[in-house]
């Protein structure tokens, strides 16, 4: 455990973050399921909005980097590639 001031600051302000960035991790991860599962039963429409909301939150994860610039954007990238062939074959 610290003994400097700043360094128990530190250790605070790291829980905190580690907090709010696992909870962001995990919302994304749960949307993304719901992407995939809505495209599963050929819910297209649905998968297109629920698609919108995912890039939003990566990209947002993005910028507060939680996720590094090219995950997010290899992440996006699966699930419009899935969309898209949901949406051709229908």
């Amino acid at each position: 455990m610290p003994n400097i001031k700043s360094a128990k600051k530190r250790v605070k302000q790291n829980s905190k973050r580690h907090a709010v960035n696992i909870a962001r991790k995990s919302a994304i991860k749960t949307n993304m399921k719901k992407v995939v599962e809505a495209v599963e039963r050929n819910e297209i429409e649905q998968a297109k909005e629920l698609l919108k909301k995912v890039q939003a939150q990566l990209a947002r994860a993005k910028s507060k980097r939680v996720f590094h610039a090219n995950t997010a954007g290899r992440k996006i990238g699966r699930l419009a590639k899935k969309v898209a062939a949901a949406e051709r074959s229908q």
